[in-house]
């Protein structure tokens, strides 16, 4: 479904990306971790070709993303669905409208489709209460939830998530974790997780990739990691008081 092969890029002049290849299957969930500033959001930035490599290439279900211009970008770029570290949510929109909104803007859905979309979204990521809610009436987590919502509301075959834990309490952080995971496993969508947060990644991907200067230092499945002898990834493990024993060991 995803494929980079042999991704370099610079930035002012610093390599950000070195030679990074990887592949997510269809239906798979990737959670990429690694420090600030070492090359995570600048991955998920090519998926969707907000930058173009300066070597190698980006392939999107066997469409070359990194190649497309014009309308061949739109059309590869609608099959991702972005839920934004801040969620992105319009202030002056409800809930509803703000999910409502890339469908009665960029389709031909009549308002009767669009109502029941939102009302099957919003009841997907459990919001359907606070549909007429403003999002300065909704805690952090909720506007998640939210912007998840939208994100979903075009059908997407991939969803990118942005650091989707950051700036929320363990126990919302968790029941984060969770959607993802039903949304991944209701809906069949490819799943890429930008995350500092370990925990999250351990819980929400089938496989992590560990990002070090610019490169991938190990990619493998979350029991894998936690039992990794690389000193980098042991160094990320230590600091977040993980051991190899927890949720991920029965993970599938």
């Amino acid at each position: 479904m995803i494929r980079f092969d042999r991704v370099s890029k610079s930035l002012l002049g610093r390599l950000v990306l070195n030679d990074v290849s990887f592949e997510v299957a269809k239906g798979a969930s990737l959670a990429i971790v690694g420090p600030s500033g070492a090359g995570k959001s600048v991955t998920l930035k090519h998926m969707i070709c907000l930058l173009r490599p300066d070597v190698g290439s980006v392939e999107i279900g066997g469409d070359a993303i990194s190649e497309a211009r014009g309308s061949e970008l739109d059309r590869i770029r609608r099959r991702f669905g972005v839920l934004f570290q801040s969620s992105a949510l319009l202030e002056w929109l409800t809930v509803a409208e703000n999910v409502a909104l890339p469908l009665r803007e960029k389709t031909a859905m009549s308002e009767e489709d669009i109502i029941s979309t939102v009302n099957e979204r919003l009841r997907l990521v459990g919001l359907e209460e606070d549909r007429e809610k403003h999002p300065s009436e909704l805690s952090g987590g909720m506007k998640k939830r939210a912007g998840l919502a939208r994100a979903l509301a075009e059908d997407p075959e991939i969803v990118l998530y942005d650091e989707p834990t950051s700036g929320l309490d363990p126990v919302s952080a968790r029941s984060i974790d969770n959607l993802i995971n039903t949304t991944r496993k209701d809906l069949g969508v490819t799943s890429v997780v930008v995350t500092h947060d370990l925990h999250s990644a351990l819980s929400v991907g089938t496989s992590i990739a560990m990002i070090y200067r610019g490169a991938i230092v190990e990619m493998c499945s979350p029991s894998e990691f936690v039992r990794s002898e690389n000193d980098i990834v042991q160094q990320f493990l230590k600091a977040q008081y993980i051991t190899d024993s927890g949720a991920w060991e029965i993970k599938q």
